[in-house]
């Protein structure tokens, strides 16, 4: 749940911003690039603290966690798909999910690795696959932790658009099968159609569609 967010740089960006997630719920945010939705997703998801307002996950508010608290809360509760993959370049994409799989006490699941295409990629380095086969990995490292949470930033960006509907198609399945709840912000309508809730961040406001 969010109250009356606020947030600015050298300019407002946005203000009085309400939502709330429940248990089901796909929730998408369009927006033009510059309008604030990524700020917006990195507030709730515990990243950037707003100018003011109010952000509680679980019924505890993220900003009065320790550092320790909300690092558990990342590892544990929450699935983050960024635009940028944040995968460890040295390793191979197996060693990706290894790690994931370690500090979420999960095991990797074979079956979600063919369901994303890169069961077969698995032993390469991640500096030699392509940016579509990157942000796959990073989907699948999110969905191993098995969150109930996730937020996603243009979880779709590298991806072509069949590639892109059979991913979010993965993602909103997996969402239904946790009885979780996704936020995902982006530009791509086909991507926020995927979503039973929709609003546009446009002229400092969230509006709902």
């Amino acid at each position: 749940k969010a109250v009356s967010l606020c947030h600015e740089f050298d300019y407002p960006l946005f203000s009085d911003i309400d939502i709330s997630l429940k248990s089901g719920s796909k929730v998408a945010v369009l927006g033009v690039s510059g309008s604030g939705k990524s700020t917006l997703l990195h507030i709730l998801a515990s990243f950037t603290k707003p100018k003011s307002g109010l952000v509680e996950i679980y019924g505890k508010n993220i900003y009065e966690l320790i550092e320790s608290e909300l690092d558990t809360l990342r590892r544990k509760e929450l699935g983050l798909v960024f635009q940028q993959h944040f995968l460890f370049r040295g390793f191979t994409a197996y060693q990706n999910l290894q790690v994931a799989s370690l500090l979420s006490d999960q095991e990797i699941s074979y079956k979600m690795l063919q369901e994303l295409k890169i069961d077969h990629i698995l032993n390469q380095p991640v500096s030699e696959l392509s940016g579509g086969q990157q942000q796959r990995v990073s989907i699948a490292r999110v969905l191993l932790k098995r969150p109930k949470l996730i937020f996603a930033d243009e979880p779709t960006g590298n991806l072509d658009k069949d590639t892109a509907s059979d991913v979010m198609n993965m993602i909103v399945d997996y969402v239904d099968s946790v009885d979780g709840c996704m936020f995902v912000v982006t530009h791509d309508e086909n991507v926020a159609k995927k979503c039973d809730i929709r609003y546009v961040l446009e002229d400092k406001k969230l509006r709902l569609l």
